[in-house]
């Protein structure tokens, strides 16, 4: 496995940023948020984004210095309250190395230690298993299956909602 920090993003990042994230076998997988082709004005409006908020809870995944992916956690609101919601997503070439679910593990500690939340829930898609299978090494359990409520790049897919709970 390769080290890793997880890190703030930075305006520096704007390069790696774009060279990770601009890989369609990634955007397929994510929200119409990220986008594909990844420019680098949507890296910048990323950057401001994941850098607005106290504390900062959207980082960059730094492998030697540089930023291959990001991860965040995001909390909820209203009745949700008690719940955030994690994302990630990791550059093609740093697949397989146990980063994802390192990360992802220091991902929920941070957030059961630094927010009054008791369940961090993610939503991968049905055809991702590495996905998958990174929340189940990390210790979620899958909570449900929506059939067919994903359309993306013209193809339907099942949405699945993993969690862990305090």
């Amino acid at each position: 496995m390769n080290k890793f920090r997880l890190r703030p993003w930075q305006l520096d990042d704007l390069d790696s940023l774009v060279k990770n994230a601009n890989d369609l076998s990634i955007a397929k997988f994510m929200t119409n948020e990220f986008p594909n082709p990844y420019t680098p004005e949507a890296g910048r409006r990323f950057i401001n984004f994941a850098t607005s908020d106290d504390p900062i809870h959207i980082f960059a995944i730094d492998v030697d210095g540089e930023a291959v992916g990001g991860i965040g956690l995001h909390p909820q609101r209203d009745i949700m309250i008690k719940n955030a919601e994690l994302g990630y997503w990791l550059g093609t070439a740093y697949h397989g190395r146990g980063i994802a679910t390192a990360a992802v593990r220091e991902m929920v500690n941070f957030g059961f230690k630094t927010y009054d939340i008791t369940r961090i829930f993610a939503r991968p898609f049905g055809s991702n298993i590495a996905s998958q299978k990174v929340l189940e090494k990390v210790g979620f359990s899958l909570e449900a299956t929506i059939k067919g409520n994903i359309y993306k790049f013209g193809n339907i897919d099942d949405e699945l909602i993993y969690a862990i709970r305090k």
